[in-house]
């Protein structure tokens, strides 16, 4: 190495040394300088969001007492809408809940409850949905007045889908001898009427099977 450096004229010598301090300058950048430089940076914006941190601590701070009386009226509000839930501490419990309830207001209105069936409950958040769907027999007014029934029930029921099939008799149509005379005004009606509980977890079984079950005291029409 000695001898090379001795061979290099006085020219090439400093274009050496020159090609070596820029190297030297272009690394101790990269190595030293950057890493300080970004390191600057980082403790500055650290400590310009100091302030604005402290400040929003501070300010939640100040609404303790307001979060706490929201979150005491939410408990409060969840408290007085428990007893419009299904009871039950199953699913197949709650639905019998439902079903009672159900078929109490049908038998108040007049109507009759053909078949009903339990339909798999559904996750609503901390809730499970549970419905029936019931097919139903009777008078206008008395469907009428169910429906009105079971929206305006203690328990917090719902309507999820109806369908209706008339079962007049056409106008002209002559009345089979024999039979005695059908009400002017007949409906079958095929309801899905949900409600909800507290979850539960889920009880073994065979998923996707729903239960279907006879009214009590309900016979099966002719269509």
């Amino acid at each position: 190495m000695k001898r090379f450096w001795q061979r290099l004229s006085q020219r090439e010598r400093g274009l050496v040394g020159l090609t070596g301090a820029i190297l030297l300058i272009f690394f101790g950048k990269y190595l030293i300088v950057s890493p300080f430089l970004e390191r600057r940076e980082t403790v500055k914006n650290e400590l310009e969001s100091q302030p604005e941190l402290l400040e929003k601590n501070l300010r939640y701070l100040g609404q303790k007492e307001a979060l706490a009386a929201s979150l005491e009226a939410a408990r409060n509000g969840i408290n007085a809408r428990e007893p419009k839930l299904l009871t039950g501490d199953t699913p197949s419990v709650s639905a019998s809940d439902l079903q009672d309830t159900v078929q109490g207001l049908a038998t108040r209105e007049g109507t009759q409850v053909i078949t009903t069936r339990v339909l798999n409950p559904e996750p609503v958040g901390s809730f499970s949905k549970i419905s029936i769907q019931m097919e139903v027999g009777g008078q206008i007014d008395q469907i009428a007045n169910l429906i009105r029934g079971i929206e305006a029930s203690p328990k917090f029921l719902v309507v999820d889908e109806i369908n209706i099939r008339s079962l007049f008799r056409p106008i002209g149509f002559p009345q089979p001898p024999g039979l005695p005379q059908a009400p002017a005004q007949n409906l079958r009606v095929s309801l899905t009427v949900a409600g909800y509980a507290r979850a539960r977890p889920a009880a073994t079984g065979k998923p996707g099977e729903p239960s279907e079950t006879k009214a009590k005291g309900g016979k099966q029409a002719d269509e």
